[in-house]
């Protein structure tokens, strides 16, 4: 049997004893966040000593995992990672190289302008004067070029012999 209170919640007759009634719990509605699917209700505390944390402390900032935990779990259960070393050399090298590669764009677009305004403003002879030179610097720029290819597949053989 049901009765209603003066506040408007439902009670049901707990037994066969005429005024005994419970509050009726209905079904609650979800609220919060949703629960999860494998919940890690397990914890483990693990005591390091210096040497060992500071060991620690290298090898999960070489293996670039965003947290201790996630890294601990996956050395322990033997999962491989990876553990990335930046070459601070080489980058900086990238770097100069990529600069270098952007300023060989920009003189490449001046000497098409340089060219087109010496061919209207000056004469032919003098145009050629100095297109002459202009072409021995262009020839000194191709030798350079040329130099920095060689360097860098050094490099990358010297990288790749330490690599393996």
């Amino acid at each position: 049997m049901k009765k209603k209170s003066k506040y408007g919640r439902m009670f049901v007759q707990a037994s066969a004893e005429p005024n005994s009634f419970e509050l009726c719990r209905a079904q609650p509605k979800m609220r919060g966040r949703n629960p999860k699917l494998n919940p890690k209700t397990h914890c483990v505390m693990v005591r390091f000593d210096d040497v060992e944390w500071n060991r620690f402390l290298t090898m999960y900032e070489e293996s670039n995992v965003y947290a201790k935990a996630v890294f601990l779990k996956a050395h322990f259960f033997g999962q491989k990672f990876k553990v990335l070393k930046v070459d601070k050399t080489l980058v900086d090298y990238y770097t100069k190289l990529s600069d270098f590669h952007a300023q060989f764009r920009c003189i490449g677009t001046n000497y098409n302008q340089v060219v087109k305004e010496l061919r209207i403003h000056f004469s032919e002879k003098k145009a050629m004067a100095l297109l002459y030179k202009l072409e021995k610097c262009t020839i000194d720029l191709v030798k350079l070029s040329r130099e920095i290819v060689e360097l860098s597949r050094e490099m990358e053989k010297c990288y790749q012999s330490k690599s393996d």
